[in-house]
């Protein structure tokens, strides 16, 4: 079996992202992102399907995390209290390049409606995931949805707070800096959760 490319599918991600920024969506190929990232076409191909799969790269194993965690919430945690278990070990996974490619990656979904639709589906795909390991701890349906959705929100409210916050650091953030050793994304997320909850509780 051929060995793949250390680091290649996120040197890809990284590479599509900042292309699409610089040249637009539409006008970006798979060849230039396999240039880019220092790789050839046949190993972007192991990894995606096709571009438009980039967006929703680690898109299952961020689902399997954020199901894991809630399945392994105490049994007497509430609905809300299993999304914040599920968010903190979602959020142990996630480092500082993709903290780091926050912006980038916001700036080139807003820039294509056909990366929005993909983003859309992935934020689908993570609720539905939510869901289906709440309603298995006996959670009624539409409180798992509910539920599921601010665990959404949570997530991307707590994403935006982490990258807004290493880049308002200074001096700018790099491998070698003390933004790379914060806590990380999990207390921005629950952070965000428990804003969600309150905003949930005064509505009446």
């Amino acid at each position: 079996m051929a060995r793949w490319e250390a680091g290649a599918r996120e040197r890809l991600v990284v590479a599509a992202v900042d292309l699409f920024i610089e040249q637009g969506y539409d006008e970006t190929t798979v060849a230039q992102i396999s240039e880019r990232a220092g790789v050839t076409k046949s190993t972007f191909f192991r990894h995606f399907p096709d571009k438009r799969e980039l967006l929703v790269a680690g898109q299952e194993t961020l689902s399997a995390l954020l199901a894991s965690g809630i399945t392994s919430a105490p049994a007497d945690a509430s609905p809300l209290e299993a999304v914040a278990a599920g968010l903190a070990m979602a959020s142990s996974e996630m480092g500082p390049t993709n903290r780091d490619l926050g912006p980038r990656l916001q700036a080139a979904v807003a820039a294509s409606t056909e990366l929005q639709e993909r983003d859309a589906l992935k934020s689908v795909g993570m609720a539905a995931a939510m869901a289906t390991a709440l309603v298995a701890r006996g959670v009624p349906s539409t409180a798992a949805q509910l539920a599921s959705e601010m665990g959404v929100l949570a997530f991307k409210q707590g994403y935006a707070r982490w990258s807004a916050a290493a880049a308002a650091a200074s001096p700018p953030a790099t491998s070698a800096s003390p933004a790379d050793d914060d806590e990380g994304l999990a207390p921005h997320a629950l952070a965000a959760l428990a804003d969600l909850r309150a905003a949930a509780a005064a509505l009446g």
